[in-house]
């Protein structure tokens, strides 16, 4: 049987008898994931016969299975949500598709109010130009629901899909809706790496904006590959073994047998395109597979990556994102000079939208400093701190952030859940931890700042946790950019992000073990200052 590797998506729900071809049980596929609202689980009987219909109307061409409208015969762009609006639509032409039926497929197992459908609507309607010369595609029944109107044609492809994306300036990248802020410097050096090396990683803490960075660089080389650039998302992935899969689910390629790979790679044989490999933290070991079989195996395609930790394969340029600028102290900047730094425009221009008549004046320049500083400079921290100014305002908002992470919360509705609030983004690092890491990042937490490997080893180091383990853990969590290094002195010095402190500490207490590592710490202060008057 020819099975098409883009309907095994790993949220989709297959038939048993055909879960052998994965070499994956079903439980396997199904378990624990969440539901992904982006992509369209294939029937049982639409996997059986291998089926990717396109549709046409007007001078559009709709293929569901890659996610792909085309006007004419180049690609259109168009937002996630409003895609599977019109999917949901057009799969039913005339008919009428009530509200709660588009709300549930676009927004599976989640709760959104009801004018976020009309504000994809309105964005789809834009993209068709419905109403534009007399032109109708969707019609809505007040309180009931939409009806496609245009005549849809339907048939069957006469050739591999692939072929299809295969354009100069191609790509799948999502409309960036809001500017980046800060990274001007970063995207002029990732696009010089990218015509440099055949695989860059971005390396970078979790909310620090890896992603917002990597579209934004694909994006501004787009035109340089022959056949495209494509965006494989792996952060709704809950099995490593499904990371094959989900690119050829990008690409449309046909798998005939239970291993996509060698096909895939054939595939790809002769192609010039820029594959992102998006989140790979979680997967990364089946990420490193993949790229390391895609470099060997396409020398047209390059590779450009997120990750919390680099994916440690031949022939990969690390690129470490930094935080946003802060100003350093002591620091006396009024507003106009303050916005200069990235962290603080950032801060403005979010508290700006929230509430239209805010404005940073000279004499809230130095709290709205000390605010950025707590967060970090991290774009994610900065922006749901902003999202409550028009509830504490910012000398409220710097007092509180002083109580831990409980006010990070909000975030975009469409956002992954753990960009939605802080203590999720650590949450997601946290959870993906081997449990003496975890131990590890809980003792440290104590240093309310620098700490070196000594004072590791004299605070962490006991139980489960050995002398000679300490410098793997340091190593390892600094790969994870959980631990930041200081390599510009004598001796290397490290420290925890204030958020990361924050969250590890709360870890600390809950864990039972404060009091223990706390008077370890206490214990240890006094003998560095015997020794420093000593010498």
């Amino acid at each position: 049987m020819t099975v098409p590797i883009w309907a095994l998506h790993p949220h989709s729900r297959l038939p048993e008898e055909l879960c052998p071809l994965l070499s994956l049980s079903k439980p396997a596929v199904d378990a624990g994931c969440p539901a992904d609202d982006r992509f369209l689980p294939m029937t049982a009987d639409q996997v059986n016969r291998g089926v990717a219909r396109r549709y046409s109307f007007g001078p559009f061409h709709l293929i569901p299975t890659q996610r792909l409208l085309l006007e004419a015969e180049n690609p259109v762009r168009l937002g996630s949500r409003a895609l599977d609006i019109l999917i949901a639509l057009v799969e039913r032409p005339g008919e009428l598709v009530s509200k709660e039926e588009l709300m549930v497929r676009v927004w599976p197992k989640m709760f959104v109010e009801p004018a976020n459908l009309t504000v994809h609507v309105a964005a789809l309607r834009r993209v068709l130009g419905d109403g534009r010369n007399g032109t109708r595609y969707l019609v809505n029944i007040p309180g009931r629901g939409y009806r496609f109107v245009a005549p849809v044609r339907v048939r069957e492809p006469e050739a591999p899909l692939l072929p299809l994306l295969a354009a100069r300036g191609a790509h799948n990248l999502p409309t960036q809706v809001t500017r980046l802020v800060g990274r001007s410097e970063t995207l002029h050096l990732l696009t010089t790496q990218l015509s440099e090396e055949r695989f860059v990683t971005i390396v970078g803490s979790g909310g620090i904006g890896k992603t917002s960075v990597a579209l934004a660089a694909a994006e501004a080389v787009a035109d340089d590959y022959e056949h495209g650039v494509w965006l494989i998302d792996l952060a709704h992935l809950c099995d490593p073994r499904l990371v094959p899969s989900a690119l050829a689910s990008v690409l449309g390629h046909e798998a005939l047998s239970g291993n996509p790979i060698p096909s895939l790679f054939q595939s790809l044989c002769g192609k010039q395109m820029l594959l992102v490999l998006d989140n790979c933290e979680h997967v990364v070991e089946a990420a490193a597979s993949l790229a390391v079989g895609i470099l060997r195996g396409a020398p047209g395609v390059r590779i450009l990556a997120t990750s919390r930790e680099p994916l440690r394969v031949e022939g990969e340029r690390r690129h470490r994102l930094p935080p946003l600028k802060i100003p350093c102290p002591p620091a006396s900047l009024t507003a106009a000079e303050a916005l200069r730094f990235s962290a603080i425009e950032l801060f403005v221009r979010r508290a700006t939208a929230r509430l239209d008549d805010f404005e940073l004046c000279d004499r809230d320049v130095p709290i709205v400093v000390d605010l950025c500083r707590k967060l970090d400079g991290l774009p994610l921290a900065i922006e749901l701190a902003a999202d409550h100014i028009d509830t504490f305002g910012v000398r409220g908002l710097s007092a509180r952030l002083d109580g831990g992470l409980q006010l990070l919360t909000g975030g975009y509705r469409t956002a992954l859940p753990r960009h939605r609030t802080l203590r999720g983004m650590l949450d997601w690092s946290y959870d993906w931890l081997p449990d003496p890491e975890r131990l590890f990042l809980r003792r440290v937490s104590v240093f309310p700042g620098e700490f070196s490997l000594e004072a590791a080893n004299a605070v962490a180091a006991g139980g489960e946790i050995a002398v000679a383990d300490v410098v793997d853990h340091v190593a390892s969590l600094a790969s994870k950019s959980l631990i930041t290094a200081n390599i510009g002195g004598k001796k290397p010095i490290y420290r925890l992000l204030e958020t990361t402190r924050s969250y590890a500490l709360e870890k600390l207490q809950e864990s039972g073990e404060f009091d223990v590592v706390a008077r370890r710490h206490a214990q240890y202060c006094p003998d560095i200052l015997d020794l420093a008057e000593t010498e």
